[in-house]
């Protein structure tokens, strides 16, 4: 396994984000937007229920959370579905067929120059001003390797449910309602939406069991320092672990099977 061909593409990856500034400008202002209204969305919430601390969490902790996921969901955020859908439509997929790096390899490493430059640009400095701002509700200590280590496992299972999803197009040849669909349930399902903890008891334990919540809920978890004892962790992460297997499994079975569906210009 040559070293170099991986650097160049996560190259070419930081190369192309930072061709698209005006792009992270527009995405900061509609976050900043969507923060505000997270804001004092909750901030009635809370107002109406009369108490400081609504399923164990404060405003202050749902805030933090939700400002984190936002940033989090931004650092992660990759247009797999949308690559490999126009790729089929547009019978290019062959290209990749044919290039001598496995295609699910190659569209990873095309994206791990965005995750660099969405490192620096929104979740690093997202992380210090919320810590400046709150004061330092967010502990620093082990938490911030369990967080590091959880948010690696959730970037390859995004990419793993993500790739499933794009393979789809080779039978329906049309992606947009099925990403659509896509996008909601795994932001719901995940507690980038809504922290779990506010799910009613018997869907949050069915949620539980399901891969979302891997993606956002586990790393904020371990970040916030909610899960403090090591046997707690290592079966959290253990968990993650899991998913990521049994994600990759699927999406790679599911890959291999659909492989003979492809046809390009009627051939």
């Amino acid at each position: 396994m040559n070293p170099k061909k991986y650097l160049t593409l996560t190259r070419m990856g930081i190369m192309e984000s930072l061709q698209f500034r005006m792009s992270t400008v527009i995405i900061f202002v509609g976050n900043l937007l969507y923060l505000i209204v997270v804001y004092f969305l909750w901030k009635a919430i809370y107002a109406s229920s009369g108490q400081e601390v609504v399923n164990g969490m404060t405003f202050s902790d749902t805030l933090i959370y939700l400002v984190l996921a936002t940033a989090l969901f931004n650092f992660m955020e990759m247009y797999t579905v949308w690559q490999i859908g126009r790729a089929i439509q547009s019978g290019s997929i062959v290209l990749y067929l044919l290039k001598p790096m496995e295609i699910r390899r190659y569209i990873f490493m095309e994206y791990s120059g965005n995750f660099i430059v969405n490192f620096f640009a929104t979740l690093f400095p997202t992380f210090i001003v919320v810590n400046i701002v709150t004061h330092g509700a967010v502990p620093l200590g082990l938490n911030l390797l369990y967080f590091v280590v959880s948010v690696v496992i959730a970037v390859m299972i995004n990419y793993n449910i993500d790739f499933f999803v794009g393979t789809i197009c080779l039978y329906t040849e049309s992606i947009w309602g099925i990403n659509i669909m896509k996008q909601v349930i795994v932001l719901l399902l995940s507690g980038a939406t809504i922290p779990l903890a506010f799910f009613p008891e018997s869907i949050r334990n069915i949620v539980n069991w399901l891969p979302f919540q891997s993606i956002y809920n586990t790393p904020l978890t371990l970040l916030l320092g909610k899960t403090a004892d090591i046997k707690d962790v290592a079966v959290i992460l253990g968990t993650q672990l899991f998913w990521f297997l049994a994600t990759y499994a699927v999406s790679k079975l599911f890959w291999k099977i659909s492989l003979p569906q492809i046809t390009v210009n009627g051939g």
